[in-house]
């Protein structure tokens, strides 16, 4: 009976020195790492890419966005999971990156012992949150429950302000006037009992719809 086949995983981090770090745990587990990346072109482009069994990418490759690279690979490798290892533990970026089409998301601030079980849990279908991603995110739920006392117009509002919009923009987006769309800005804070524009901005981008 032959034995199973080693897992085999590409790295997608612009430091060398986590990229030794995580090759070193990944071999000691008994995974094998095929090939590392420090950009988005050399991810795409490496030979490795068509045997990988899975990508671990960091959302910050130097000036590229890794989420550029999470979309591409879910649209054209839809069967490659991708588990994504940054150092952002905000709900924000976790729901972005699951958005984009993440299998998982392991946050930096994690001990390696965790990397090999979501590696595996990613392969298996399972959708991974770190514990740290996972209090994250439950606590930005927690926070978007209260979201439900905002009208239909109100939470598009919110959430076009989540996405950095301005009241201009914001404006032209749902066909209304700036003063129309400030107006629905006070309300908003006065049912999520904030104090002024910044917290709502705040909360907006840390807690999105």
């Amino acid at each position: 009976m032959s034995e199973p086949r080693t897992i085999r995983v590409l790295i997608v981090e612009d430091h060398p020195v986590v990229r030794l770090g995580l090759r070193h745990v990944m071999e000691r587990e008994g995974l094998e790492v095929c090939a590392e990346a420090g950009s988005i072109e050399a991810a795409l482009r490496g030979p490795a890419l068509a045997s990988a069994d899975l990508v671990t990418i960091d959302l910050s490759l130097g000036g590229e966005d890794g989420l550029d690279l999470v979309r591409r690979l879910t649209r054209d490798r839809p069967q490659l999971p991708v588990l994504v290892y940054s150092m952002f533990e905000d709900a924000a970026h976790i729901d972005r990156a699951l958005r984009a089409g993440a299998k998982g998301y392991l946050t930096k601030g994690e001990t390696f012992e965790v990397l090999a079980g979501a590696i595996r849990a990613c392969l298996a279908g399972i959708r991974y949150l770190s514990p740290i991603a996972e209090r994250s995110w439950i606590a930005s739920a927690e926070a978007r429950k209260g979201l439900e006392v905002l009208s239909a117009q109100e939470q598009q509002v919110y959430a076009l302000l989540g996405q950095g919009l301005s009241t201009a923009d914001i404006a032209e987006e749902i066909e209304v006037s700036p003063r129309t769309v400030e107006s629905y800005f006070a309300r908003i804070q006065i049912k999520l009992g904030l104090a002024g524009m910044k917290e709502l901005r705040q909360q907006a981008i840390a807690n999105p719809i």
